[in-house]
This record gives C-alpha cells, structure tokens and sequence, in this order.
C-alpha cells in the first residue's frame, strides 16, 4: 500500500529507463545534459546491472583485422567503416564525458594473434588500413611479430601478431561506477531490485505506464512518464518479443596475479571470439562460445564445464605455455546478437523507445547509443 507521498512524489517521470547498464546510463546522461530540470527514473532489476554491463572483460576495442574482414564478407566497404567510426567515437565520448582516470582506461594498444589458417588475412591489411584511414588520418593494423617471443606466446599457434595502437583496456568496475555517480550528481534517480514486469503504451494520453515487482506487498508498483527508454539489450524478448535478438553468453576466467607477466594490452584471436587481457599482474581471459553456440546462445548467467576447459586449455597452451598459473575467479555475462551487426535504436510503439542488441560492443557503442536514443526521445 502506498502512501498520498509516495504517490506525489516518486511514480510519475518525465522518462522513464530500463536497464542501468551502460546504454540506460548513458542515455540518462544524455538526457539530463540536454535539460538539467529533466525527471529521469532508471529501473534495474539487479543490485547491479544485469547483463553485461558489469560482466564484460574491459576492452576499449572497435575490430580486430580478421573480425572487420569478416564483416566485409557480410556488410559493404561503407557499412564497415560506419561501424567502426561508431565504435570508436563511442570510446572517445566515454572517455571524454568520465575521464580516463575514472574509468581506468589504459592505452597499451590491441594485438590480434593470428594463426596458419588466418596468414592470407595478413595480405589485405593494407587495404583494410586504407579503407579506414578517413577516420584514424593513420594506419590502425602493422606487424610486431618480435612481440611473440615478447609476450612468451607459443609459436606453434602464433604465426603472427598484428598491432593496433588506438586500443586499449578499461576498469569494468570503476566505469560503471563512475556512470552511476555521473548521472545521480545531476539529478537522476536509479532504483535497483525494480523488476519490470509489463510495460504498456497508452498512446491516447501520450503516457507510458511500468508494473514493478513490490517484494513488499502482492500489489505492483506503477510508475509513468510521456516517454519509456528500453535498454535491457538481451533480456529485451521478455517484452517484444518479436525484435530480431539473440542472446550471446560470454564466459570469462581471472587468474591469480602471475609473477613477472610478460603480457601487456588487449588481445584477440580466431576472429574476436576469445579475448584476453593483463590486469596489473593477472589475466582475464574470456571467450569460446563459438564452440557450442546453441547452448551459449542463452539467458542464462552461468558457467559451463565445456567452454571452463576450452578457455584453460588455450591458456595453457597458446597465451602462457610456459608458465604456471591458477585460476582465481570466473564468470559469465550476457550479451545480445541479431542478424545484423547494427543495433536496434527505434521508437517501438509511440511513446516507447529500444536501444538494444549491442552485439558485444556494448563498451565502445554505449554512448553512442544513448546519446542516439536520448536525440529521439527528445525530437
């Protein structure tokens, strides 16, 4: 039961946002620096954000050599170069709104470990450096093959290694947390443990309504607004479930710190689909889900037996063949995939608003997006 106060002062917005990852919070930034008055209520459903968003491994990354060659296979000359641009000026504005400090960002470049059955790729890295050089004014992709022996990466495996000097790696954490205090320090309001149960579009009154779970009492909670921003990326289908999204696991190790770690920067082989990453003296290591797809391809937040010792087993090695370690910690998040790489940024119905399926870039698109989505609330 809710008291008159309660009802006066905490259910009615003039937006509302689900989902505190880094699209809602983004967005809600947006939204509030365009007008500081603005009443901005975000809905989490977690004590922290749900999906990735908290989960992911740290890149600042926008597209190893062999993942944009893929796309090409897929996507026009043109499209690929948009979606970098949009990655990488993504990155730009994260930085440039919390500061490199407050998201730990560490420019120590990306690599690509590139193996026999990817040497041809090697022949088109000037092409690709020409396509993209409209954007960076310089070549992204060069040869540091004296880094293999460097890092101490099994030849065997690494043919070669491509280096890319405008990547680098982000504090997950203190991100998050930055965006969080970023957004609160201008007025916007996040409530956690808010689980959306239905939202519906009273187009008439030019009104969205939102039914949260009260944990409290058997009645839900209804807040409102003129405008809903929906930014639950996987968990989108619970809703509409007729958008084009697929979910996309992401499994993730840490190990214990390693003496002397050799490793330095953000790393990626077999087309992006494993990652990994120094953390002072520890290494993340994330990635594999493209060995079991239909069982990655899920909601679920767990992990599993057969990627554990898929990601160990090149650990030991491909990333440190001669070196022991033990594995202090793992994890999964949940990303979200479609037919396209494109996310979706449109008004579902008229008065609500998905910015979902960010295709695991959530951390290089995110402001982007929720500058994108905040522009069409707001027009």
């Amino acid at each position: 039961m809710l008291s008159f106060w309660e009802k006066q002062s905490f259910l009615h917005y003039d937006y509302l946002i689900v989902g505190s990852g880094i699209v809602g919070l983004s967005a809600a930034a947006s939204l509030i620096e365009k007008d500081k008055n603005a009443r901005i209520l975000v809905l989490e459903r977690g004590i922290f954000p749900t999906g990735a968003s908290t989960k992911n491994a740290g890149f600042a990354c926008f597209g190893s050599l062999t993942e944009i060659l893929a796309d090409l296979k897929i996507m026009s000359s043109d499209q690929v170069v948009s979606l970098v641009n949009e990655r990488y000026q993504g990155l730009l504005s994260l930085r440039k709104r919390l500061g490199d400090t407050q998201i730990g960002f560490l420019q120590h470049g990306g690599y690509e470990l590139i193996s026999e059955k990817e040497l041809p790729a090697l022949e088109k890295i000037d092409m690709v450096n020409d396509l993209l050089f409209p954007l960076f004014e310089n070549n992204v992709y060069e040869l540091k093959n004296e880094r293999i022996s460097q890092f101490g990466f099994d030849k065997n495996f690494t043919k070669s290694l491509v280096f890319n000097p405008y990547e680098g790696q982000i504090d997950t954490g203190k991100m998050m947390q930055s965006l969080l205090r970023y957004v609160q320090s201008k007025g916007v309001t996040v409530l956690n443990q808010c689980e959306v149960m239905q939202i519906e579009d009273i187009a008439e009154q030019e009104m969205v309504k939102v039914w949260v779970k009260n944990y409290i009492d058997s009645e839900n909670i209804v807040f409102s607004a003129p405008k809903i921003i929906v930014c639950t990326n996987a968990f989108t289908s619970k809703f509409f479930p007729l958008e084009n999204i697929t979910a996309g696991r992401g499994q993730v190790l840490v190990t214990e710190p390693i003496p002397n770690l050799k490793i330095k920067g953000t790393f990626h082989f077999d087309e992006g689909f494993y990652y990994f990453r120094n953390f002072e003296n520890q290494l993340i290591f994330g990635g594999g889900r493209n060995i079991d797809f239909e069982t990655e391809n899920t909601l679920k937040i767990a992990i599993t037996q057969k990627i554990m010792n898929n990601l160990e087993e090149k650990l030991r090695t491909i990333i440190l063949p001669n070196q022991s370690f033990q594995i202090a910690h793992r994890w999964a998040g949940i990303m979200a995939f479609g037919k396209e790489k494109k996310p979706i940024v449109k008004y579902h119905s008229p008065n609500i608003i998905l910015a979902v399926r960010m295709g695991g870039m959530g951390v290089a698109i995110g402001t982007q997006i929720g500058k994108q989505v905040a522009d069409l609330a707001c027009n």
